[in-house]
Formats: C-alpha cells, sequence, structure tokens
C-alpha cells in the first residue's frame, strides 16, 4: 500500500509543479469565464430577461445563474488540457514509462485524475473569490456544499480528457479535437441559460442538451452551490465517470489501445 501512496503523491506532486510553472495557464482559466460574466452576460440579461428561474424558485440574476456553468468550464477546459499534457508525455516517453511500472494502470490514471482534478477546484475557487469581489455572490454554504460536485466533475471531465489523449496519436492533432469537444458540449447545455427556455425555441436541441453529460455537470454544481441537490444530476456524472473511465483504461491498455498502436 505504501507503494500506491508514493505514487499517488508523486504523480499529483508532478501535476501541480507543472500547473505552478504554467502561470499563463492559471491566468487563462480565470480570464475566460471572467470575460464571460462580466462582459457577454449583460446581452444575454437583456435577451432573455431572467428573474425566476425553475427548478429554484428563488430570485437570481442572470450573473449569479451563469456562474455554476462557468464554474463548469474551468473543469472542462483544464480537463482537456491536462490530457493535451498526457499527448506530450506520451510523445516524449514518459507515459509509456509510467504505465510499465508494476502498479495497476487504474490507479496510475486515477492519480492522474486527482490531480487534475484538485487543480480545477482551486481555479474555481479563486474565480467564485474574483466574482464575489464584484458582489456576485451564492449562499456562503453552498460554496462548502458545491465542493464534492466540483471534484466529481472535475474527474468525469479528466477522465473524457484520458479518453481523447488515448485515441489521438499526434499532438498537433489534439487541439482541433479539444475544439471539437468542448465547444459543442459547453454551449449544448444549461451553462448559459436554463434547459426550459431551450424547449421553447426546439425540442430537438432540449433534447440534446438533456443527453449532454456536461449538462448535468452544470446542474450538479448549480443546484449545490443553492443548497439543493439532484439526484438525476448525480446519477448522470457518475455513470459518464464510469464509462469514460473504462474507455480510458481500454485506451491505455498495452494489448489493445494506446501501446498496440504505439508498437
Amino acid at each position: 500500500m505504501t507503494g500506491w501512496l508514493i505514487a499517488l503523491r508523486a504523480i499529483v506532486g508532478r501535476e501541480f509543479l507543472r500547473f505552478i510553472h504554467q502561470r499563463e495557464r492559471f491566468l487563462s482559466a480565470l480570464v475566460r469565464p471572467l470575460v464571460w460574466l462580466l462582459i457577454f452576460a449583460a446581452g444575454f440579461r437583456a435577451a432573455l430577461g431572467l428573474s425566476i428561474i425553475p427548478p429554484y424558485q428563488t430570485y437570481i440574476t442572470y450573473e449569479t445563474y451563469i456562474v455554476p456553468g462557468l464554474c463548469a468550464m474551468i473543469l472542462l477546459f483544464n480537463g482537456m488540457q491536462s490530457s493535451l499534457s498526457l499527448v506530450y508525455d506520451r510523445e516524449m516517453g514518459s507515459m509509456r514509462l509510467l504505465l510499465t511500472s508494476p502498479l495497476p494502470r487504474w490507479w496510475l490514471l486515477l492519480c492522474r485524475l486527482l490531480g487534475s482534478s484538485a487543480i480545477s477546484v482551486l481555479q474555481v475557487y479563486a474565480f467564485l473569490a474574483i466574482a464575489a469581489l464584484f458582489d456576485i455572490t451564492m449562499p456562503i454554504w453552498g460554496y462548502v456544499a458545491a465542493l464534492p460536485g466540483l471534484f466529481l466533475g472535475g474527474i468525469m471531465l479528466g477522465a473524457l480528457g484520458l479518453v481523447l489523449s488515448s485515441f489521438v496519436r499526434q499532438l498537433e492533432n489534439f487541439a482541433g479535437v479539444m475544439n471539437f469537444v468542448i465547444f459543442p458540449m459547453f454551449f449544448l447545455s444549461s451553462a448559459l441559460y436554463p434547459l426550459w427556455k431551450m424547449a421553447e425555441s426546439s425540442e430537438l436541441l432540449y433534447g440534446i442538451c438533456a443527453l449532454n453529460p456536461f449538462t448535468h455537470v452544470v446542474e450538479l454544481i448549480r443546484f449545490l452551490l443553492y443548497l439543493q441537490f439532484n439526484w438525476i444530476a448525480l446519477f448522470w456524472v457518475v455513470g459518464a465517470t464510469a464509462i469514460f473511465g473504462l474507455l480510458a483504461l481500454w485506451g491505455y491498455d498495452p494489448a489493445r489501445g494506446l501501446m498496440k498502436r504505439k508498437a
């Protein structure tokens, strides 16, 4: 068991060291959601005219409505960036060396997910602190209640990134794959506008948004921030995490996935 903990500390510590030495990564993670929150929110609020948002049944401004979606955006982008570093590690050979250790692959990949998710959660709370400076706040205990939802969402999106990194062979191709995944997942979700508003305009788009696992990450965080709970969102997030995790294990299986293709 000591070897497992040593691997956990080493992999998570490496993730934090990489994050510390990439300060622009931290700044980009904050600038992106702040632009949406402070600039685009004014136009969206005027267009949608939101005040009472079912099923929350509470008066909230549009800015406070999109904060959970922007928190999930940070998790999404950081999960994809972490996977980009995996592709780089694979080309440099360090990922192959890691997977040849005597520890199970699932534990090594889980350690990687835990490290990237912890960094994502820190970035989210930094964003929430800056939002609070602009008087965009949530219930005080909501920040605490949202922690497990943020961590679970970070693991799910990080597992999705692992799946993508296992099937992308070259570093140059991963940026295009990231954009192909990130923007549809973000815009076809409840991050910027509620699903009941989407249903008023298009039943097809509503169905796509309802099936989008990123939507349920957003809803899980949103409900927790308002000290409520959404069992359906939790079920979707846990199920998607399990599916993405199994696909990642298959992709990094030396007998069937990544290592065989590289050989």
